[in-house]
């Protein structure tokens, strides 16, 4: 008990109590409003992104960084006109000018350096364009909460059962407290949150022949994937010895260090909604 109070007197837990409550806030604003404001918020947090994980390979300056912004702004710019097809077409011209510019400038770079500037387009502004995509689906005024609901609620869920049957790791280097009675919890956890959301919110969920299951299936992937995001971030991290991608959110990092599980389950809600409409 009196470590409890200790926590919960602490400066830095205060802080990132407070910044968490500004993003929930943030959140809801954005997420409701969609349309040009979360548009352009992703595609801030996008550049923001692609920069934090340029830094962590020193390239964040350089024409390969500067080649990495240009790409993830080119995603959002088709994505807004309706030309998203073309995606497979302009990461393809961004690989051969970042590896023109590398064979070029040899030896400026090193090969990592300019596999990194590539991967973060990806990574960072095609998943997180997700977010967007399913927005703008049918329906996708209440299905773009499935994203928020999958990450947040598989970590909690996970959490819990982690704590009260946690026995055997699966990633005990990169997590030695993530256990996979935990996993479990959390894709369960998850999957009975997107069933009950479903069963809360049917009026407003027209578009789907069987929103309980369809729900309960893209989030109970999504918040299993999510748990991927978050490990695969921070094994990123551990390869470079790199504590945060930065200090844009005080108590929580940087966008990647508060987003990375949501880069996973944007996609997955996405795809597994497609599918599960299809199936169910």
């Amino acid at each position: 008990m009196s470590r409890l109070k200790e926590i919960l007197a602490s400066s830095s837990f205060r802080q990132r109590l407070f910044s968490g409550v500004i993003l929930v806030v943030l959140a809801l604003l954005v997420l409701s409003k969609g349309g040009v404001l979360l548009f352009g918020v992703l595609l801030a947090c996008s550049l923001i992104g692609i920069y934090e994980l340029c830094r962590v390979v020193s390239v964040e300056r350089k024409p390969a960084g500067i080649l990495a912004y240009l790409g993830g702004t080119g995603i959002y710019v088709l994505l807004w006109n309706g030309l998203s097809k073309y995606d497979m077409a302009l990461m393809t011209g961004l690989l051969l000018v970042l590896l023109a510019d590398f064979v070029i400038t040899y030896p400026k770079y090193r090969t990592e350096q300019i596999t990194v500037s590539f991967f973060a387009v990806f990574y960072v502004a095609v998943m997180f364009s997700y977010i967007y995509r399913v927005r703008i689906m049918p329906d996708g005024d209440a299905l773009v909460w499935l994203i928020v609901l999958s990450s947040w609620g598989c970590d909690t869920c996970a959490y819990v059962f982690g704590m009260l049957f946690g026995r055997k790791h699966f990633a005990p280097v990169l997590s030695p407290k993530k256990t996979v009675e935990g996993a479990v919890g959390g894709f369960l956890g998850a999957a009975l949150l997107g069933f009950v959301f479903a069963c809360v919110f049917e009026a407003d969920l027209k578009e789907l022949r069987n929103p309980q299951l369809a729900c309960a299936f893209a989030c109970g992937v999504a918040g299993l994937l999510s748990m991927i995001g978050d490990l695969a971030a921070s094994a990123i991290k551990r390869d470079h010895e790199v504590k945060d991608y930065g200090r844009l959110i005080p108590g929580h990092g940087g966008i990647l260090d508060r987003f990375d599980s949501m880069l996973f389950t944007a996609p997955a809600i996405y795809f597994a909604l497609y599918f599960a409409d299809r199936v169910f």
